[in-house]
């Protein structure tokens, strides 16, 4: 199910130029409404349910209704950022609660490789050992 605004608690990132959700949208579907100064989904059957504009929300007024995959039916999903962490809150239909703290990413931004560990040129793109990175299949065939 695509994200969704709480009109009641969103309070469009207090009038600034951008708001959090469309900074962070990969699809580019969250936008501003000017006059309400309240953010929305303008194509939500577009919506990939990447949780982006959820976690990054610092009123917690974005939701995504999660795939019975993911959790089950009828139960909710909340995630809680702090600045090394997100804790993520389940509720289940009977009231039950369960958290989960996962880290966040500790690579500072611009500080991520972005050849994957390869050198430049490493050699075909057809060759089986570019399906992953260098270290994780054990080679050292690019680091000669």
């Amino acid at each position: 199910m695509p994200s969704y605004v709480i009109p009641d608690k969103c309070d469009g990132c207090k009038a600034l130029d951008k708001t959090a959700c469309q900074h962070i949208c990969p699809n580019d579907l969250m936008v501003l409404n000017k006059d309400a100064m309240k953010a929305y989904n303008q194509a939500p059957e577009m919506c990939w349910e990447c949780y982006s504009c959820v976690k990054i929300c610092p009123t917690q007024a974005i939701e995504v209704r999660g795939y019975a995959d993911f959790i089950p039916m009828g139960a909710a999903v909340t995630p809680m950022r702090s600045s090394d962490s997100i804790m993520w809150t389940v509720k289940f239909r009977n009231g039950m609660l369960k958290r989960f703290k996962f880290p966040i990413r500790t690579t500072e931004e611009g500080g991520a490789v972005p050849d994957g560990g390869y050198p430049e040129g490493s050699g075909d793109l057809n060759d089986h050992s570019l399906f992953t990175q260098p270290e994780s299949i054990g080679t050292d065939l690019f680091t000669k």
